[in-house]
């Protein structure tokens, strides 16, 4: 994905840079999801990394790739953010800007997921990840390709209308473009009308947005599954059409159960079916997201096609199943793709 593609900067870029949400997740395995004033069971407990810069950047660094990985964020002065530091010294992440914030506590979610369904449930503490805001990140000095934004609707800062009109994520967007960075973003899945009101802002800045299929339906009004779970590629198309007709630049991309969809301004259209998992082998879908986005990222960083990244995206998806946490079952790239030849695909 060099050069013209994109309208950059003709200049030698190398990396990816990540922004956002630092969080640590409380990890808790129970056997059943309680109605109000019931009792469930937590049968084990963990943590873990969290947020969309955090994980992508992680999962990327366990694929094995070399290129630099730099995050940028906000965290409390406390165990927590301590943690994402040493993590990050482990994982050849640079944290140089990744700012501690006094006199609050890192960001982190009490994540309770149901052992028999892997269905989860979040409780989320913001921290600093409120503080954050475009005065955080400072292109003039970076050399990476790429840069991610997530999650939109989870950090305030970044989120706020300033008295220009724009949201800071279109203000940080729109700086990244500006030194030749490709863009890329994702979002929470909120339940809010927040997705037409904010979200659009910054579009238009982006090259790349992800999106999973809740998402989707509320950036759209486009329900893309029905009661069920079962989700129509025709009505993923639709959404995605829709998403770049709302500005978005090159790639919309669409992942839900049972695969992904990209789309792009050409009107290319891909469809990657899901790894279908073992049942046995399926430990918890948290940061299942962060893991397919890592792995299609990467895989546009080395200019594979568009089909290859979502084949990794997928597989790498699938690994990070294996285990309650978002990325600790994360293999070397080259293992992941293994698991579709392995397990073989959703195609029915």
């Amino acid at each position: 994905m060099r050069g013209n593609l994109f309208d950059m900067k003709e200049i030698t870029r190398e990396g990816i840079l990540a922004g956002g949400n630092w969080i640590i997740d409380n990890v808790k395995i129970i056997d059943v999801y309680p109605k109000e004033d019931k009792l469930a069971n937590i049968l084990k407990e963990s943590n873990s990394n969290g947020g969309a810069p955090y994980s992508v950047l992680k999962a990327i660094s366990k694929m094995g790739f070399q290129f630099p990985l730099t995050g940028i964020g906000a965290i409390g002065d406390d165990e927590r953010g301590d943690y994402i530091l040493k993590e990050c010294d482990k994982l050849n992440i640079d944290s140089s800007q990744i700012v501690k914030v006094q006199d609050t506590n890192t960001s982190y979610t009490d994540v309770m997921t149901v052992l028999g369904t892997g269905r989860r449930t979040f409780f989320h503490s913001r921290g600093a990840n409120a503080f954050l805001d475009e005065s955080y990140f400072n292109f003039s000095e970076s050399k990476s390709k790429i840069f991610h934004l997530g999650y939109l609707l989870l950090l305030d800062g970044i989120d706020a209308i300033g008295t220009d009109g724009l949201t800071g994520a279109a203000k940080v967007l729109r700086e990244a473009r500006k030194h030749g960075m490709i863009t890329s973003s994702d979002l929470v899945s909120e339940q809010s009308e927040r997705f037409k009101t904010i979200i659009p802002m910054a579009l238009q800045y982006l090259d790349i947005l992800f999106v999973n299929e809740f998402e989707a339906g509320k950036l759209t009004g486009i329900d893309i599954c029905d009661e069920d779970g079962t989700c129509s590629l025709e009505m993923a198309y639709q959404a995605a059409d829709d998403i770049l007709n709302k500005g978005v630049r090159q790639w919309v991309i669409i992942h839900f159960p049972k695969g992904a969809i990209a789309l792009n301004k050409s009107g290319e259209k891909i469809f990657q079916p899901s790894v279908k998992m073992p049942i046995d082998k399926i430990k918890g879908s948290v940061g299942a997201g962060d893991a397919f986005a890592a792995g299609v990222l990467a895989g546009m960083h080395e200019d594979w096609n568009m089909s290859k990244c979502l084949l990794l995206g997928v597989n790498v998806a699938a690994a990070s199943l294996m285990d309650a946490s978002a990325s600790e079952s994360i293999l070397p790239w080259q293992e992941c793709l293994k698991l579709g030849e392995e397990f073989n695909y959703n195609i029915d």
